[in-house]
């Protein structure tokens, strides 16, 4: 069997990595295959479709209600009711016309906004008089637009934060807004110093972007009944229009730029991790058991089926394996997207240091997504898909479309879709041979001892067995050996090359010893009988 067939159910060509509409960045499965950039635009045309179909829809039921209710009073007036029974009547009238609307409606209608203003409409049908048809028009707008389009951007200084001033000034309209009370974890707290101490060095844009972040995670904590789809956009569009706002206004170099968004992640995300991690409005718990569970009824998939090109003899390949499973373990243990995504950058490094020790060459990307799937199934990390979905649903958009960690990140994403599509054709086995080891029958490593026949004996079976157990520590032992004398080899070579260099040391610089130096005879010491003394001085006197 060919390598090109052995690779065929797990090779992922390069291009399927990028965005489908060819904008040159990485796709994501959870994105349809578009990059982040491209599944927004996709998104805000799927959505602007949808609302223009529901308000036509709206219209047409509108019309339909309003001659059916002139169609009715017609008749009715030729038989001379009263005036209570017809105000009841007219009244009874309204009372089903927009709750035939609501029903009709319920689906799309999800926000706390839309929501408000059904029972304002059913409230003011059952008590007020007949309203003309721009008014019902006006209130349906209500209930179809969406929440951030209700409020006016042109309320002071909130007007400058885009998306932002539009979530909090929903919540200005309703109430006051309520001071947040929630007990502050050491990490959070750490998080917020950090956000300060950085944001100093921002001088006057620094308390700009603390304001912003502020208002924001308010405005989101008051936003916890809309679906996470809605608050990832809230959060999405945040990004966009700080790191807009500092590219433009600010003047600052993309690499600050970069930091900034970093610290600004870091600062939102940490206090909205308990409530936009897995929330109990998705079903991403329900994936989370789902993949578990196949990954565990995968166990028995072996390095040689996926061809995963890493020798795990080797200790330092094996130490590799244990850093990158234990990498992808701890990816659950971060609240930051950003700290995720460096698990998953760090995890894969590993696997390439794996790979290049083995091969004695770089890893290639063939070689790293097969080994990537083996990681997966070795760990089976905890909550993989709540992972996945919250990296994807509020990591800063520009580090998933470019860079190692989109490369990684989308790589995983790949490897977690081959999991769950994993067949017999995948890894090269017959049908039958693969749900016997999915339904646990047999497994590849007790085919062995599964060939020998009937009529052989215990003892025969134990002594290969045993001689089998021999020949492997054979071979260990002959590594050892064979690695203790490449030791004493370089041992010797380090002490010869330790003695070479210093023999070339002392011949450039050589050591000369000078002989001791004689002591300083005294002046008179050969003078005895003192012949060669001058004669002693005479005092002389002098006439002053």
């Amino acid at each position: 069997m060919s390598l090109k067939s052995e690779r065929r159910g797990i090779h992922v060509d390069q291009s399927e990595l990028l965005c489908k509409k060819g904008c040159g960045y990485y796709g994501n499965p959870a994105w349809q295959g578009f990059c982040s950039k491209c599944w927004r635009e996709e998104y805000h045309k799927a959505r602007q479709k949808q609302i223009q179909d529901d308000w036509e829809l709206a219209e047409r039921l509108q019309r339909e209600e309003e001659e059916a209710y002139a169609s009715s009073q017609s008749t009715q007036g030729a038989q001379s009711l009263t005036f209570s029974k017809f105000e009841e009547k007219k009244t009874n009238e309204k009372t089903r016309k927009v709750t035939t609307v609501k029903k009709f409606f319920s689906a799309s209608s999800r926000t706390g906004a839309k929501k408000a203003a059904q029972e304002r409409n059913l409230k003011q049908g059952q008590l007020g008089r007949e309203r003309n048809a721009d008014n019902i028009l006006r209130d349906l707008k209500e209930i179809f637009t969406p929440s951030w389009e209700l409020a006016s951007p042109t309320e002071g200084n909130t007007a400058q934060l885009g998306e932002l001033s539009a979530c909090s000034k929903i919540h200005e309209a309703k109430a006051p807004s309520p001071s947040i009370n929630r007990q502050v974890s050491i990490e959070t707290d750490r998080a917020s110093k950090e956000f300060i101490e950085f944001l100093k060095t921002c001088h006057k844009s620094g308390q700009d972007i603390y304001k912003q972040c502020k208002m924001f995670v308010e405005a989101m904590h008051h936003k916890r009944e809309l679906s996470i789809e809605e608050q990832s956009e809230c959060a999405q569009d945040f990004y966009q229009n700080v790191a807009e706002k500092l590219q433009t206004r600010s003047k600052v170099s993309p690499e600050k730029v970069e930091k900034t968004m970093d610290q600004i992640e870091k600062y939102i995300m940490t206090r909205l991790y308990k409530y936009v991690f897995c929330p109990e409005t998705t079903d991403d718990e329900k994936k989370d058991l789902v993949v578990q569970k196949r990954i565990r009824a995968l166990h028995w998939v072996t390095p040689q089926m996926l061809c995963v090109p890493v020798n795990e003899e080797i200790s330092e390949v094996s130490d590799m394996v244990v850093k990158a499973i234990t990498d992808i373990i701890e990816m659950d243990s971060k609240r930051v997207p950003r700290d995720k995504l460096a698990c998953i950058t760090q995890c894969s490094k590993h696997i390439f240091n794996a790979i290049k020790i083995t091969k004695n060459e770089p890893a290639s990307a063939d070689d790293f997504l097969p080994t990537l799937i083996y990681i997966v199934l070795k760990g089976n990390p905890p909550r993989l898909q709540s992972n996945i979905q919250y990296i994807t649903r509020f990591c800063n958009p520009s580090r998933l479309m470019t860079g190692e960690d989109g490369y990684y990140f989308t790589n995983l994403c790949c490897a977690v879709a081959f999991i769950e599509k994993l067949d017999a054709q995948s890894l090269n086995l017959s049908q039958e041979d693969f749900d016997r080891y999915m339904s646990g029958q047999t497994s590849p490593k007790k085919q062995e001892s599964e060939n020998w026949s009937s009529d052989v004996c215990l003892g025969v079976k134990q002594m290969y067995k045993n001689l089998d157990l021999l020949s492997q520590l054979n071979e260990r032992q002959e590594r050892i050996v064979s690695e203790a004398k490449k030791l004493e080899k370089d041992l010797i070579d380090w002490t010869d090359g330790i003695t070479k260099e210093v023999q070339d040391i002392v011949e450039k610089y050589p050591l000369e010893i000078n002989p001791k130096n004689q002591p300083l005879a005294a002046i008179d010491s050969e003078n005895v009988e003192n012949d060669k003394l001058p004669p002693p001085l005479q005092p002389q006197v002098y006439a002053g």
